[in-house]
């Protein structure tokens, strides 16, 4: 981050700006996230208002974020999944969405797998009505995880017939309004139904294992500021 990352003021007057995404046209979705909280933290509202007005939601979580804490003892990383998962399975509830589907694909390694990723995701995507969209992390963001999915999903959506939507959620860390690095020609703001945000508020909080302490000065894996960036701004899609 630059000085602490754009201020929350600045990223709201320049969404003023985008156009507003058509929530209404969208009949059934796959949100797919590299970590459990990505789908929540990035596309959270849009989530929750698209099922709030009937949609299909079904969220695709590639890995179970074993690896947020660093290295670990293979018991405790497995842990460490295990609380992840549950943790998710919670926040989506919140959300108003079904039980995710989980990859188990490795955290911190998804470049690796990525042809597997796309098969994958290509499988999930051709099982679903004509007319299905795909939302998934950026092909742009900043995480070499949420890069992976983004550009398994792109194939995956091509080879499917999907519409393709990408979200960031590193990249309002790292970025600011008329970034070069940023597809702004391509991007349109979510405006949820106040149901929508508030669930995402909520959802939010219930990854505990991420917003704790780690203790011995290593801190949340989401400070605060980062997680009060990413409940404040609009959420953004690139097209």
């Amino acid at each position: 981050m630059r000085d602490g990352g754009t201020p929350i003021h600045v990223w709201r007057s320049a969404q003023q700006d985008l156009p507003v995404l058509d929530l209404t046209k969208c009949p059934e979705i796959v949100v797919v996230g590299a970590h459990p909280d990505d789908e929540t933290l990035g596309f959270g509202a849009a989530a929750a208002t698209l099922a709030g007005i009937g949609a299909h939601v079904r969220v695709v979580s590639a890995s179970d974020g074993g690896a947020s804490h660093g290295p670990l003892p293979p018991q405790e990383r497995a842990r460490l999944e295990r609380v992840r998962r549950a943790e998710l399975c919670c926040s989506l509830d919140a959300l108003g969405l079904p039980e995710p589907i989980s990859l188990g694909l490795p955290d911190g390694r998804l470049a690796e797998v990525e042809e597997r990723l796309t098969d994958l995701l290509t499988d999930i995507l051709s099982a679903r009505p004509s007319g299905t969209w795909c939302a998934a992390t950026w092909r742009g963001d900043g995480h070499p995880d949420h890069e992976a999915v983004g550009r398994a999903a792109a194939l995956a959506a091509e080879r499917s017939g999907s519409k393709l939507l990408e979200y960031p959620v590193w990249m309002w860390h790292w970025a600011h309004p008329g970034d070069d690095a940023v597809p702004w020609q391509r991007a349109q703001r979510v405006s949820p139904t106040p149901d929508g945000y508030a669930r995402k508020q909520a959802a939010a909080q219930l990854f505990q294992s991420q917003l704790e302490d780690r203790g011995q000065g290593a801190g949340p894996v989401l400070p605060p500021e980062v997680v009060h960036r990413l409940l404040e701004v609009d959420e953004v899609v690139f097209r």
